[in-house]
Parts: C-alpha cells; structure tokens; sequence
C-alpha cells in the first residue's frame, strides 16, 4: 500500500463549501481573515491538471509531486487516444489542483490531489497524495487548509465514474485530514506500523540456521503469469473480508501492481503459496515499498524463511524496503525488530464505500420479481360460495 503524503495544520474555523469545478467565493471565511474591511473574498476553484499548470508548482510542498504531474501529464493523451478506439479504463493518474487567484488576477497553486485506480474494472480507487502550498494560508488566495483538502477530496470522488470504493492510508497522529476523510465518508479499517529494512546494515542468517521441518521443504518460487494465481489466493487468504471485498482485485491487477517482482514460498504437497513477497511502487521517504503476505496457518514461519524471502527480493537493488505490520500484530512486529528494521510511525488506512448503496435497489427489485414468479406457480384455490341467508 502506497504511503499517504500531506502537509496540513490545524484546522480552520467550519466555512461554507463552494463548488469544486467553478470559481468559489466563501464571504463567511474571507471576512475572518481578511486583513482590512471591505477586502475581497478569496477566490478559487479546483481543476484537472494541464501543462500551464506545471510552472505553478514551484513551492517546496508540491516539488516532491512534479514527476507525478509530468508522467499525469504524458499518459493522458495516450489514454484519450485508447479510449476513443475501444471503451476501456484509463491507465494514467488523475492529478487535480486547487488554484487561487490574488487581486491582480495572478494564479497561485494552493494544493494538488493525485489518486489512481487499483484494479482493472476500475471498482476500487486510492488517493495517493495530498500536498497543501504554503499559499494555503494565504487569506488573499484561499478560505483555508480546511475547506481546500475537502474542496480536493470531494472532487477527485466527483470525477471518478463507477468507483465503488476509495481507500487511502494517512499518517494517525494527523488529526486534521483524519477528520477531512471522515466528513467525506471515509471510516478506518485498520491501523499499520510502518517499518524501514536496511538489507545491507543487517547480516544474514548463517546457514547453520536454515530453516527446519516443514519449512525445509517450501520452493521458492518466482512471481510471473504461471505462478500469480498461487500469490492471488495466498494474499485473499491473509487479507480482512472486508478490505478483500473494498479492493475487488484480481490476478491480472495483482501483476499490475508487482511491477515484474515477486517470490513466494510454496508447498509442493498442496500447491500453495504461505508466504510471499512482491515489490509495490517507490516510497516517498526512500526505498521500495513491498507488500508481505502470510497465511494464517503458517505463522511459525516468521524467521530465518520469511528473512530469506525478504532478501531474494532486495537483491536486485540496494534500497531499503518499507514493511507495514498491522498493530495488533505483536508476532510480527516482534519479528521485524528482531531483523533490525527500524519503526517510522503508525498510519492509518481509511476506506469510504458504497458497495451497499449500489447494490441494493437491484437486490430488492430482483426479490420483487423472485417473489412475483412464486406467487403465479402457488396452487389456485376454488372460492368458497357466499352462503345465502333466507328473509
């Protein structure tokens, strides 16, 4: 899971929420902070990404975010040339801004939003980024942090089409976007311990400790096509019900989204995957992301295999790996700490769906019909004659 990156304060005072897609004015909020009587309300608007918009993005909060906005950039034609040959869902990112415009009319990047589709269907979508400009503050440019990250957040929902459900994850001691999400209907699912590995700070294992027993007869196995589905069933197996059902993903995405890297171990006997590796995209902080994955009933592999598993993987490259381990997990949080990989904070993954809401007009229609049908095949009954009472 890619990390969430934002940069916000306190929150603002509650300011009325303009439309996103049109110049928005909020009188309410600019009288508060405007710096004289009679001051203009700031106005600004949120609005897809364009190759104008690039030079704006010069304030130190959304540099780290010019190679998203580039690659936005760049896949975006390619996208409206596919779609125009055969429907389909777009590959490239979607990148919006929030833009304000000072007194003379000059136009000032406020904050930017980037959120990609998870899987294939395009039924699952996560936000990525968040980054808020110093010229948030301004009270010349913008009604505040506050209205400006639910001003992007309502956007981005607004513009996806068929999207089921949206997940993202935000660091927990940010309370201010936590309670942004939770008015746009995002509810937490779990809360994850982030975990930097160094493979090069930390020895290996001497093979004396190679593992033993049920563990010795495991093959590693490479991810690729022929092996996916092992890698498939092992993480639906791992993963809560109720986040298995948000990411609505399958094989094809799961290669999608490993970038051409995995491993697996696998026990020959039942053809089955109980613990795995893949590589996710670059980190924000340095390194490589990986998405760890173990089944249930194998937990007492946490040790000199599942390290090994690790190693294989950062093999090709010198980078660190982040790790995230849910907080509830003590054996494996136990485990990473024994490897040496060192905490860097807990993150909270937030989940906002309408599975149910979509789901269930044509549930109750499809009973009406079922209840319709029985009620012709029920056996007909003669009406009894109406007794005639003499006068």
């Amino acid at each position: 899971m890619a990390a969430y990156s934002a940069v916000l304060s306190v929150p603002d005072l509650p300011v009325p929420m303009p439309s996103a897609t049109t110049p928005a004015t909020t009188p309410a909020g600019a009288a508060e902070r405007a710096p004289g009587d009679g001051a203009p309300p700031p106005v600004w608007s949120v609005e897809p990404l364009q190759g104008w918009h690039l030079p704006l993005l010069d304030d130190p909060a959304l540099v780290p975010l010019q190679p998203l906005a580039q690659r936005a950039l760049l896949l975006a034609l390619p996208d409206r040339l596919m779609s125009a040959v055969s429907p389909r869902r777009p590959r490239a990112p979607q990148v919006l801004l929030a833009l304000g415009r000072d007194p003379e009319h000059r136009t000032h990047a406020l904050g930017l939003i980037g959120s990609r589709r998870l899987n294939r269907s395009g039924s699952c979508w996560q936000v990525e980024h968040l980054l808020l400009s110093g010229e948030a503050t301004d009270p010349l440019l913008s009604p505040g942090r506050r209205p400006v990250t639910i001003g992007l957040l309502q956007e981005a929902i607004q513009r996806v089409r068929g999207a089921a459900s949206w997940i993202t994850t935000v660091d927990a001691s940010d309370t201010a976007l936590l309670a942004a999400l939770r008015e746009q209907g995002f509810q937490p699912l779990r809360t994850d311990c982030l975990w930097r590995w160094q493979p090069a700070d930390t020895p290996p294992l001497p093979e004396a400790e190679a593992p033993t027993g049920p563990a010795a007869d495991l093959q590693l196995r490479p991810l690729n096509r022929r092996t996916a589905a092992l890698l498939w069933h092992l993480e639906q197996a791992a993963c809560p019900a109720q986040l298995r059902q948000l990411l609505d993903r399958r094989v094809e995405d799961l290669l999608d989204q490993s970038q051409g890297c995995g491993w697996m171990l696998v026990d020959p006997s039942r053809n089955q995957a109980v613990a795995g590796v893949r590589r996710l995209e670059e980190h924000p902080g340095g390194g490589q992301g990986v998405e760890f994955s173990l089944h249930p009933g194998w937990s007492h592999l946490l040790g000199p295999a599942t390290e090994r598993l690790l190693r294989q993987i950062a093999a090709s490259s010198s980078e660190a790996l982040w790790l995230h381990a849910e907080a509830a997990d003590e054996a494996r949080r136990s485990w990473l700490d024994a490897l040496g990989a060192e905490p860097h904070g807990e993150q909270v993954l937030m989940a906002r769906s309408v599975w149910r809401r979509q789901e269930g007009q044509p549930a109750r229609g499809a009973a009406r019909r079922i209840e319709a049908v029985l009620e012709q095949l029920q056996p007909r009954r003669r009406p009894l004659p109406t007794p005639v009472v003499p006068r």
